[in-house]
């Protein structure tokens, strides 16, 4: 589609680069403007808390993306040193909110009060990213007849004789919906911390394990029937319920 948006002399702004970057920003002001209704941390935490989350995040990505292509890298080592692109979405989010626990509990702030409040400011940075996705032409979709198939003609990575169904664009509309399912989630489950948290990752999950069925880049490896994120999500849809079912106790002994 649109991988690079603009040049100014040898400096080249990458559509999928751009759009993550303004997810990261409108998740951050999203996330600031929930907390202030809160009062749990002062002006500027989400600021600090987001910016360790984005180097965590992204330091996790990249390693599980290593994991899933092991033999890869060790027939070419040099691919190691490739950081404009192989991250693994669930990486990013299993590292993202470690590096968001310990943030929290270094400034003494309830985590799961603050993990509910970003959790729709997340999803929201994820539907940005899956723009940047189309636009790139990464994480395509299986090739379709429709009417709705994509050819991609500038991409890096999208085949370019094939039409394509544009996954990137419906998991970007999943994301976009599920930031206001869990932002109204958050605004009716009040004082009962972690429910919107948990959701977030049931969500995620359910939503990540079907759509996974749709796509066409098959390097992203696999994992028996499964595709590596299909069989991710299995567990972290457990951890989700466990969650729930652990925070509603916790709510209902206080």
């Amino acid at each position: 589609m649109l991988p690079e948006l603009f040049s100014i002399g040898p400096f080249t702004v990458h559509s999928y680069g751009f759009m993550t970057a303004a997810g990261i920003l409108a998740a951050i002001l999203f996330g600031e403007y929930l907390l202030k209704k809160t009062g749990l941390a002062e002006e500027g935490f989400l600021l600090g808390m987001g910016l360790a989350c984005v180097i965590g995040g992204y330091a996790s990505s990249k390693l599980l993306f290593w994991i899933t292509t092991l033999p890869e890298i060790l027939e070419d080592p040099a691919r190691l040193l490739n950081f404009s692109s192989g991250y693994v979405v669930y990486g990013g989010l299993i590292g993202g909110v470690l590096t968001g626990y310990i943030y929290c509990r270094r400034k003494n702030v309830d985590f799961w009060k603050i993990f509910d409040i970003t959790v729709p400011a997340v999803a929201l940075a994820q539907f940005f990213g899956r723009i940047g996705c189309f636009l790139a032409g990464c994480c395509y979709g299986m090739p379709t007849d429709g009417p709705c198939g994509v050819v991609f003609e500038h991409s890096l990575y999208a085949p370019s004789d094939t039409a394509l169904f544009p996954i990137q664009l419906v998991s970007a509309g999943c994301n976009l919906l599920n930031c206001i399912v869990l932002y109204l989630l958050w605004r009716r489950a009040g004082k009962k911390a972690g429910v919107t948290g948990s959701a977030y990752i049931m969500t995620y999950s359910v939503g990540r394990f079907v759509l996974e069925y749709f796509r066409g880049d098959f390097e992203r490896g696999t994992v028996g029937i499964f595709s590596t994120s299909q069989f991710i999500a299995v567990f972290t849809l457990a951890i989700g319920l466990v969650m729930l079912l652990f925070r509603l106790k916790v709510q209902k002994e206080d």
